[in-house]
């Protein structure tokens, strides 16, 4: 039965839908559409697939899915109804490199213009190559530090994102570690 469930996910993960019955006898090899149903039920009640009001299959938490259920004003208040969208990993949203990705917790409030507080995590990517107004986690003459990267007269440099603080310019040596990429915080 796993390899049924790592099947289905694969083909939902690289198709970015679930695969209709029809497309899942052929996936699975099964001979009937009654075999499906039979699958299908047995996932809904595990918990791993649900169907919506329409009958199609829907990816439940086991796919580390988040329902997105619309979008919310951010300025007047509107008149909004709840409906599924979509769903989304935040891992699909976030990661693109698993292997190059991974997370700091942020100290200190030398970019609290730029929305990063302290306690809240960066996700962040190494092996990208910074395009100037990237937000990087940098090493400059021994120490480190996360600030924008900045770039004048072929010179690189770093710029806070508090008025507090003063940009940095390497007296010796400047080496980009890796791009920010989100920020998490936990209410």
């Amino acid at each position: 039965m796993n390899t049924y469930k790592d099947k289905i996910i694969k083909f939902y993960r690289e198709t970015k839908r679930m695969p209709s019955y029809a497309e899942i006898m052929k996936l699975l090899g099964f001979r009937s559409k009654n075999a499906v149903y039979k699958l299908v039920n047995k996932l809904v009640v595990e918990g791993m697939l649900d169907k919506d009001g329409s009958g199609r299959l829907v990816p439940n938490k086991l796919f580390g899915e988040i329902p997105v259920l619309g979008l919310v004003e951010a300025g007047f208040p509107t008149a909004a109804e709840e409906e599924l969208v979509d769903t989304m990993s935040i891992d699909d949203y976030l990661i693109e490199k698993k292997e190059a990705t991974y997370m700091l917790e942020v100290k200190g409030d030398s970019m609290i213009d730029a929305g990063i507080q302290e306690g809240d995590l960066v996700i962040v990517e190494r092996g990208r190559e910074p395009k100037i107004g990237d937000i990087v986690i940098a090493e400059v003459d021994g120490g480190w530090t996360m600030k924008y990267y900045r770039k004048t007269s072929g010179k690189v440099w770093l710029e806070p994102a508090n008025k507090a603080y003063p940009p940095i310019h390497p007296e010796q040596d400047l080496k980009i570690a890796a791009v920010v990429k989100g920020v998490i915080r936990k209410y």
